[in-house]
């Protein structure tokens, strides 16, 4: 018998414990792809002298491909409503991040403006993943 989660079975249905292990396993990758990319773009800073605008260009970028494949692998693992899960992966590594500068800085580092367009970037990257997935 169809439950009311998009035509899958009552036993198919993931509880909230399987749910919240499938996004923090999105995030990990997110945030793995994210460590990867930083270092290359570090060693590219040192290596070739980067500009400071092409360095910002360099981490938006990572913004977007890192929430792609936290997305992508949300969309995986959740099966239904991927690109709502890409999404929400998208959106829970933004806060992460602004987490993450909190604690270190004590205070946000950028603009209003600036903040909402890494939401953005971080929230549509994770939600084309997960349209991708």
């Amino acid at each position: 018998m169809a439950g009311k989660s998009g035509g899958r079975p009552e036993a198919e249905r993931p509880g909230a414990d399987r749910v919240a292990l499938r996004i923090v396993k999105a995030l990990l990758c997110a945030y793995i792809v994210t460590g990867i990319l930083l270092l290359v773009l570090t060693l590219l800073l040192y290596k070739a002298g980067l500009s400071e605008e092409n360095v910002n260009a360099g981490i938006i970028l990572i913004y977007v491909i890192s929430t792609f494949s936290g997305g992508f692998v949300l969309g995986k693992l959740m099966k239904v409503r991927k690109f709502l899960w890409g999404l929400l992966a998208g959106a829970v590594y933004f806060v992460l991040l602004m987490l993450i500068s909190l604690g270190v800085y004590h205070s946000l580092q950028a603009e209003p403006v600036s903040l909402a367009t890494s939401f953005l970037l971080c929230a549509g990257g994770g939600m084309l993943g997960g349209m991708v997935s």
